[in-house]
């Protein structure tokens, strides 16, 4: 993408060579020091050395994450190599962790997430999308690569990424205050205030305030661009439509024109209370609130230009959620007792420019004169309108969760840990897509000028009872045994698709009487398409014209609902024969529960497993100055699921063939001289499909039916993860007169990757390319202030984060989702 691509390639190779050489070497002559930075996790539900624990775990720390700035999820997420993500814009982002992806899964009817993200005791994944919690005065973040199913549950399935927060502390006041301001090139100016305040009540109770305000700065174009529609259709021989001239609808964007329109403001705060109630038991109840509100979109449009791309209706999207939560810890007897307790109410609301579909099938319909001619895009005189669209979209997340485990002593040589769980999630999703001024009779039922619309009520229930065994064989072995019984439970139902005009054809604007309302259940259990006459039943989701997604039981309408119930297990075998080296193998299940499609016409998605076996080593070395942690695996993914935009654009979900997914990881800190730290991070996955992936299901996948193809063949990489991820810190501090200066570098690659697992689809949007990019900052410590200049992504790469499009026929307009420009700027702290 750049001339200076394969330089810095070779740069980032031979520095971390001379890093790690240097650094070994180093810390062998260095004299003894212990870490100061000890990281304790609590990744197994009890309180331990990272070091101690037998999982693949990576651990920012506080120290760490407020070195390196961190402020969300593409902040740290860079600094985990095992860790992918496909997203579209802040707040719509899909999670993927060792290369278990099969692409697509953030749709809100489509499948439940793969990696779990926790926010202190409480899950907060939700359908389509991570929270985006921001990162300020937060205790660390662990990341879990590998099946998480027995202690974490259904959406653990490839990892677990837990978010701990700082609790209120009665032993003393205490208050920080942070600023920044920053600029971005080619973009404009941002900045954020974060506060925190720790304020005692007594000596066995505290509150804790957190807050933070932040305005990102915007650096994509919206240039100026018109689009000419099919208007005069052309005829064969026999006087039938064969094709159209390009003559119709003309259309320019010049109302939207603007620069830097992809601005993003983010606001909110914490609380929480605890209170110790006697030596025994604490209850720490919490409340969360966040908004995030960006205008524009975060994608650039290759066909356009470098960070240019060109809308024709706003876009916008608000992202607001508030969670409640309460944790409960105590003691019977020697036994520890922990209820956590959460309800999450997450709300989005969102406008799309839809104006790529309506070109795309003004185009794919061309041989039937486009759609002026086609798809009767009219208004009440029967005049062609403009086919252009645009989407107002609504998603209403409500999450309940509540575990309740009880935990014997950590120090007998027998322990377990055990546990009840429940969790119920619902979204009521809404898709507007709106025509102005197209006919009454055209549109939706009682719903003038859309064109489609979806209004449904998702269900996922979760119940879980799960239990985990230690016991240590000899002082140096110890073998652990875990299982998790689940019960799932999801249902959906309500409305999606066109109108039906009562006085017969054209029906609706696409001519079709298949869907929409044609599909409606009358009184009598019959569809409308086969009951003309019929009374048709009352919509069962508010807002829907009636209802099309449900099954007709008893004379009334029920939810379409998919159920199992199954059992998924741990076996994990420790050796540590001294205090410094750890090593473990693990033999583990996670699982991922299955759904329904909300084209009713399509079965239900099943279950799908991921089995993993993986041996890993822990260990410190030269007298603490070194640590090194390396996990290799190996993870057979059956029958696993991925979605897709099928026939209309519309979001299917099916069960695949198997996928076999082998890597390695590693992670290593050196402190070869007093005041230098040098920390690398690095991941290589091979992540195949073991059978042929059909275009139509077939369990043989020999894809020989009639009609049926091959998508991608046995052995075609799995998409989004690429082949190798690392990154690097170097950081140096000494002191300079009343006190501490420090430089610090971050280095951070990526390896390129597919962008969908079929292959033609894939071919169509192109590799997102692999990318290197390099931060630098010089700050000054002293007393209770602090000072950083900063430069970001330095040499202003072009990292590609995804690439898309916005409909199964726009492949030929993709969007290029980038990081942000190079980035200068100043931050000032102070604690009081």
């Amino acid at each position: 993408m750049r001339v200076h691509d394969s330089r810095r390639a070779l740069l980032l190779i031979s520095l971390s060579s001379t890093i790690l050489s240097s650094g070994a070497a180093l810390a062998q002559q260095a004299p003894k020091t212990d870490y100061d930075d000890e990281i304790v996790v609590t990744a197994q539900k009890r309180e331990e050395n990272l070091q101690d624990v037998p999982i693949s775990i990576q651990a920012l720390g506080t120290k760490k994450l407020d070195q390196l700035n961190v402020a969300n999820f593409q902040d740290f997420s860079k600094l985990l190599p095992s860790v992918s993500f496909q997203s579209s814009q802040p707040g719509v982002t899909t999670v993927y962790m060792r290369g278990v992806a099969s692409g697509g899964d953030g749709n809100h009817s489509g499948s439940l997430p793969s990696v779990g993200v926790y926010l202190d005791e409480q899950p907060v994944t939700t359908i389509g999308g991570t929270l985006d919690v921001h990162i300020y005065d937060i205790a660390r973040i662990e990341s879990l690569a590998g099946p998480q199913g027995t202690l974490y549950g259904a959406s653990s399935q490839a990892g677990t990424i837990r978010i701990i927060t700082n609790k209120p502390d009665p032993s003393g006041f205490e208050g920080r205050v942070d600023g920044e301001i920053n600029s971005i090139k080619h973009g404009g100016m941002g900045g954020r205030l974060e506060g925190m305040l720790n304020a005692p009540i007594s000596e066995m109770a505290a509150v804790r305030f957190v807050g933070w305000y932040q305005k990102d700065a915007g650096y994509i174009d919206n240039v100026p661009g018109t689009r000419t529609f099919c208007g005069t259709p052309t005829r064969d021989g026999n006087g039938d439509i064969d094709g159209c001239i390009k003559d119709g609808v003309s259309v320019t964007n010049a109302a939207f024109v603007e620069k830097n329109f992809n601005d993003a403001e983010i606001y909110g705060g914490r609380a929480a209370l605890k209170v110790d109630l006697d030596d025994n038991w604490t209850i720490t109840p919490t409340l969360l609130f966040q908004k995030q509100k960006s205008h524009g979109t975060f994608a650039q449009d290759p066909l356009v230009g470098d960070l240019q791309t060109q809308r024709f209706y706003p876009d916008m999207r608000s992202d607001k959620f508030i969670q409640a939560a309460l944790t409960i810890e105590g003691k019977i007897g020697n036994f520890d007792i922990t209820y956590a307790g959460a309800y999450l109410d997450r709300k989005a609301y969102q406008i799309n420019d839809y104006t790529d579909y309506a070109e795309a099938y003004d185009t794919l319909y061309e041989a039937q004169g486009g759609l002026a001619n086609y798809f009767y895009i009219q208004d009440n005189a029967g005049n062609t309108i403009d086919p252009r669209q645009y989407i107002i979209g609504t998603d209403h997340f409500r999450k309940m969760s509540q575990e309740l485990r009880i935990a014997s002593p950590q120090d007998e040589r027998f322990r377990v840990v055990a546990g009840l769980f429940y969790q119920r999630q619902s979204n009521h999703i809404h898709q507007d897509y709106l025509i102005p001024g197209l006919a009454d009779n055209l549109s939706v039922n009682g719903h003038p000028g859309t064109l489609w619309l979806t209004e449904q009520k998702r269900v996922d229930r979760d119940y879980a009872a799960f239990g985990e065994a230690s016991f240590d064989i000899t002082p140096t072995i110890t073998l652990t045994g875990g299982g998790r019984y689940y019960k799932y439970d999801n249902s959906l139902i309500g409305f999606f698709g066109f109108g039906r005009d009562p006085n017969g054809p054209p029906y609706n604007a696409a001519g079709s009487s298949r869907t929409g309302v044609a599909g409606c259940y009358t009184t009598t259990g019959e569809i409308l398409r086969d009951n003309p006459g019929g009374t048709l039943l009352p919509a069962t989701v508010e807002g829907g014209p009636c209802t099309n997604l449900a099954d007709f039981v008893g004379g009334k309408l029920v939810p379409k609902r998919t159920k199992d119930s199954g059992f998924t297990h741990r076996l994990n075998l420790t050796w540590k024969p001294s205090e410094d080296i750890l090593a473990y193998a693990t033999w583990s299940r996670g699982f991922r529960p299955g759904g329904i499609n909300r084209r009713g016409t399509i079965p239900p998605y099943a279950a799908d497993f991921l089995t993993n076996y993986e041996l890993g080593l822990k260990t410190t070395l030269a007298d603490g100055r070194v640590r090194l942690n390396a996990a290799i695996y190996l993870q057979d993914w059956k029958r696993f699921q991925f979605s897709f935009l099928g026939e209309n654009s519309f979001t299917e979900i099916h069960n695949g063939p198997n996928a076999r997914i082998k890597g390695i990881e590693a992670d290593i800190n050196i402190r070869p001289v007093e005041g230098l730290t040098i920390a690398a991070a690095a991941s290589y996955t091979d992540a195949k499909t073991r059978n042929n992936l059909c275009e139509i299901d077939d369990p043989t996948y020999q894809c020989t039916d009639p009609g049926n193809s091959i998508a991608a063949e046995k052995g075609t990489r799995l998409p989004v993860t690429p082949k190798f991820n690392g990154n690097a810190t170097l950081r140096y501090q000494f002191p300079v007169g009343p006190g501490e200066m420090h430089f610090q570098s971050v280095i951070a690659h990526r390896g390129s990757a597919t962008p969908d697992i079929r292959v033609p689809t894939a071919d169509a949007l192109g590799r997102i390319r692999g990318s290197t990019t390099v931060d630098f900052a010089l700050g000054f410590d002293w007393s209770n202030y602090s000072f950083e200049l900063f430069l970001q992504n330095a040499f202003d790469e072009r990292a590609e984060l995804s690439r898309f499009s916005n409909c199964g026929q726009c492949d030929g307009r993709v969007q290029i989702l980038v990081n942000q420009p190079q980035t200068i700027g100043a931050r000032l702290g102070a604690k009081f």
